[in-house]
């Protein structure tokens, strides 16, 4: 049974060097005539690989086989798979984990079959009804697996079975690699089928509680219609190289601890199906098995710490900070009773290892093409208890370099996510709504990949305001120290707390007495850079600490003392703390359509986000105003690719800010508090009028204004990528400012006029609302339009006026929006045409006259 995983010494050493399979011990017995031969006589001259699984290897064709023996049929282990090298086009990276899951071999005449084991329920062994439990609950035998070589047992010892590796391996059993999608269309790259000629086994591992195999996979594609990324070297013929792991159960003694909704841990979900709960949960955490060296102890040393290394290819410069930002946990687990947790080794240049070995976790660096995060920390555990049993974090070094614009077109690089999916409409009219994706992977992660637009950010403000190297040295510091401790708090077991910016004001977060290397409540948000507004001094940009919540979850999953359920129950009843708010990915508004609460959001900070959005954006208008002052005097710029890139870095962040600021309007406050609890709080409650109102005025000032796009007609004549060869073919590189600002706009609209959105401000009326759709489409009008139609109007403004029009339509003639919300939109359109007054045509400029024309002709009437 294991003992130990990942960097604990029990595991026992690799056997480095293989054997001769003639060498090794056998039951000798004779072949009988037409049966199978012994496993020695089959793999006499083989190599073999002794472990968990022993495993032979031809050294002719490289061909591998596995011994199962009789006392491990009906045992259950764990099967784990993870990429270790692939590509975004086939939806695999580098570091991805795939499968985790509980298999057992079990035998049925000449074959073992590879059952798949459901996990997903818990019957009390006490009741009757556990004698069913396998009642409507389909087995998965994912593989059978042909005998071809078996010796018997005599006397204690059982038989032994010989199986090919091929089928196990070099198929697609232990993992689909290639998943059909439904939605696809006929030129999206496809990987084509699997090759079994060239694929081939890369590294072969045993040891005495696992074995590792990994495996090249090549897949061939005679006429590809898509060609790839430029990462494909040739998409008639490309490699993911996998590694699947076969492990050992976990000795016992491990307490699994169970889930609760009001602090966010990973967690295997299993259903009791013999409980008369209204909530028959049993879901176990994922953590770490921590056991203090003394248990009377108050603050104790761990028997093993959880151990990191640092890849031998990190920086040199850059493994102080990583090695400071993992220990820095340590502090949050001396609020569980543990001292030094966590440890930080470093991989030696000549480690014999290499960080694929799951037993240690690596803190691993790649340089990618195409990279899909900045960092990523995911683990994988035994299904039956929740235990951790190895981690790895994948770390890229383009994080560091800034964000990367050069394949995003002028339009939406460096935009959120938000703003630049396009709203579309079926032929009802009713809007298409994005499929649910009911694969969510837990453990992705793009803390990273918004840090490289902090990052951005964060250097052009400081360059601009005439900051030194020191301080932009600073920056990087903090930011790297904040996406390392966010990807070791993912190991370590806690996801997402996207609600943990509401722990300091918008004026106290800027003071480093008060936040204290810790400038949010969780490390574990993606919360924006703390750049003090203008005329306040600089405070903490990022965590280089646990926050409040970190310390309080910490605890909630690694306390010894919380095995105790009322020491449990205490420890939550804090949960109405504001310094422990807690809400996940799936509570986030980062979407029109998920989430409903304001404060879990990201790219926000502080407890008033109004405040705090407007102080950002005031600070963006100053930037953007001197972004030219010097540029490129010192003969340090060989081009204005730089300019533009902070250009589109500083209009991306503003857009951040709008996308936060449109959240207030429909929001509604959510709390979990458990009845009863102390400081109980009522779970629903609406934004005020005053904070709804407060946003949609910010709203209108910086984005809706006739001169909230502004800017120097020096600075757009030269916002100039550099060419590189022929990459401007079919996108002309003139900067198209309307473009982008009416992406940001209409990305904000669709927002506030969603139809979930427009629903939840009618239906909150009902506990509290007080700001109805009609109301809001009012005042959206008043900031829209003004008295625009009476006079002159800006480019901006008009392609603003029309779009905005044409949503309105949309909604009042189209499906999907209750009738509140139609009326609403009628109401707006119907004010709309009493804004063109009785101004005759021939008194207005012909640009705003062709304006008129064309609102009067999305308004449905002419004249």
């Amino acid at each position: 049974m294991i003992r130990t995983m990942k960097g604990r010494a029990l595991l026992g050493a690799a056997v480095t060097a293989f054997t001769l399979a003639s060498a090794a011990p056998a039951i000798a017995q004779d072949k009988k005539k037409g049966g199978l031969p012994t496993i020695a006589e089959k793999t006499e001259g083989y190599e073999v690989t002794d472990g968990l699984f022993p495993i032979y290897r031809d050294a002719k064709d490289g061909s591998i086989y596995l011994e199962v023996s009789e006392e491990q049929l009906g045992e259950e282990f764990i099967a784990f798979t993870y990429v270790e090298n692939g590509f975004l086009d086939a939806g695999a990276f580098k570091g991805s984990y795939a499968d985790n899951r509980v298999i057992r071999f079990d035998k049925h005449f000449g074959q073992l079959e590879l059952n798949e084991v459901n996990t997903s329920y818990y019957f009390d062994p006490e009741s009757p009804v556990a004698r069913a439990s396998d009642a409507n609950i389909t087995p998965s035998i994912i593989g059978t697996l042909k005998i071809i070589a078996e010796t018997k047992g005599e006397g204690d010892d059982g038989s032994r079975y010989l199986i090919s590796g091929a089928p196990l391996f070099k198929s697609e059993m232990l993992t689909q690699l290639n998943r059909p999608n439904p939605l696809a269309g006929p030129f999206q790259f496809n990987l084509g089928g699997l090759s079994g000629k060239k694929t081939k086994y890369d590294v072969v591992r045993g040891y005495p509680e696992n074995v590792d195999v990994r495996v090249n996979y090549v897949f061939d594609n005679p006429m590809p219609f898509n060609q790839g990324s430029m990462a494909v070297t040739d998409a008639r013929s490309t490699q993911l190289t996998v590694q699947h792991s076969l492990i050992a159960m976990p000795e016992e003694g491990f307490t699994p601890r169970f889930d609760d909704y009001r602090v966010g841990y990973f967690f295997d979900q299993v259903t009791d199906l013999t409980s008369f709960s209204t909530t028959p949960y049993r879901d176990v955490i994922n953590r770490w098995r921590l056991v203090k060296k003394d248990p009377e102890a108050e603050l104790s040393e761990p028997v093993e710490p959880i151990t990191f290394w640092i890849e031998n290819t990190t920086p040199h410069e850059y493994r102080e900070v990583i090695a400071e930002a993992v220990l820095a946990w340590n502090e949050a687990f001396e609020s569980a009773g543990f001292k030094n947790a966590v440890a930080v080794e470093v991989q030696p240049d000549d480690a014999e290892w290499d960080a694929g070995d799951i037993r240690y976790n690596v803190l691993r660096w790649t340089s990618s093409p195409r990279p899909p995060f900045g960092g990523y920390g995911p683990s994988f555990s035994n299904p039956r208890t929740g235990e951790i049993l190895g981690a790895d974090i994948m770390l890229e070094l383009s994080y560091l370099m800034g964000s990367t614009f050069e394949t995003e077109t002028f339009e939406t690089a460096g935009l959120p996510a938000q703003i630049t999916e396009k709203v579309e409409f079926d032929e009802k009219g009713a809007i298409i709504r994005p499929d649910a994706d009911t694969h969510h992977d837990r453990h992705l992660c793009l803390a990273g990949a918004e840090a490289r637009a902090k990052i951005e950010f964060g250097m052009t403000a400081l360059q601009v305001m005439g900051e030194g190297e020191e301080e932009m040295k600073e920056l990087v510091r903090q930011s790297l120290s904040n996406l390392i401790m966010h990807e070791v708090g993912h190991t370590l077991g806690l996801n997402h707390n996207m609600k943990g910016t509401n722990v300091f004001g918008p004026r106290e977060i800027h003071d480093k007495g008060v936040t204290k290397g810790a400038p949010s409540g969780s490390v574990m948000d993606y919360h924006a850079t703390n750049f003090a507004p203008l005329g306040m001094e600089q405070g903490d940009y990022d965590h280089t600490r646990p926050g409040s919540y970190d310390h309080w979850a910490i605890s909630f999953g690694y306390d010894p003392d919380l095995d105790d359920e009322a020491e449990r129950e205490a420890l939550l009843a804090k949960s109405g703390d504001p310094a422990l708010a807690f809400g996940n990915d799936a509570d986030d508004m980062r979407s029109p359509w998920n989430g409903i609460d304001p404060r879990v959001m990201i790219f926000d900070q502080s407890s008033d986000t109004v405040t705090y959005s407007i102080d950002r954006l005031e600070l963006i208008d100053d930037l953007l105003g001197r972004l030219m002052d010097g540029y490129g005097e010192a003969g340090d710029e060989e081009s204005y690719h730089k300019l533009w890139r902070q250009y589109l870095s500083l209009t991306g962040q503003a857009g951040r800010m709008g996308v936060v600021l449109s959240k207030q309007l429909g929001g509604i406050h959510v709390e979990r508090t458990a009845p009863g609890q102390e400081d109980a709080k009522v779970p629903y409650t609406p934004v005020s009028r005053e904070k709804q109102k407060a946003a949609m005025n910010a709203l209108a000032e910086h984005f809706f204004a006739a001169d909230a796009f502004d800017a120097s007609e020096e600075l757009i004549r030269h916002l100039q990528p550099q060419r590189r060869g022929y990459n401007f073919f079919f996108n002309t590189e003139d900067p198209k400012l309307h473009e982008r600002a009416l992406s940001v706009q209409m990305g904000i609209i669709s927002q506030i006029l969603n139809p979930q959105v427009m629903s939840r401000m009618t239906n909150s009326a009902v506990y509290g609302g007080n700001y109805s759709a009609a109301e809001v489409v009012q005042d959206l009008n008043d900031a829209i339009f003004g008295n625009d139609l009476m006079g002159v109007t800006n480019t901006y403004r008009r392609n603003l006026q029309i779009a905005y029009t044409q949503r309105l339509v949309r909604i009042a003639y189209g499906q999907g929006w209750d009738p509140v919300a139609q009326g609403a939109a009628l109401a707006g359109i119907n004010d709309i045409k009493q804004r063109f007054g009785f101004v005759p045509g021939f008194l207005l400029p012909l640009e705003t006259r062709a304006h008129r024309a064309a609102l009067k002709f999305e308004l449905g009437f002419a004249g």
